[in-house]
C-alpha cells in the first residue's frame, strides 16, 4: 500500500487510491465512494466500499498511524488520535 503522504500528493494531482486494497484509481468518477469524518474515499468496487464502511474507524486509524510514522523520525507512537 502507498504511504499517506504519497496518497495526499496523488489526490492533489487528481489521482486516488482505494484505502482497502490499495489499487490506484485514475479517475474517481463512476467509482463507488463513501464519506467518513468529512473526508471522501473512493473505491475500485462495491466490495471494497462495503469492507471500508464496516471498519471505517480502523482504516482511518491505520492511515493516521502511517502519517505519524512518516512524520516522527526513528520512532512510531501508537494510540488513538
Amino acid at each position: 500500500m502507498k504511504g499517506v503522504q504519497e496518497q495526499g500528493q496523488a489526490q492533489a494531482q487528481g489521482k486516488h487510491w482505494d484505502p482497502v486494497c490499495g489499487r490506484h484509481l485514475e479517475a474517481p468518477e463512476g467509482h463507488p465512494s463513501s464519506e467518513y469524518k468529512k473526508r471522501r474515499y473512493f473505491f475500485c468496487s462495491e466490495g471494497c466500499r462495503t469492507a471500508f464502511e464496516r471498519q471505517a474507524e480502523r482504516f482511518r486509524l491505520n492511515e493516521l498511524a502511517r502519517a505519524g510514522a512518516l512524520m516522527s523520525p526513528g520512532r512510531v507512537r501508537w494510540g488513538l488520535a
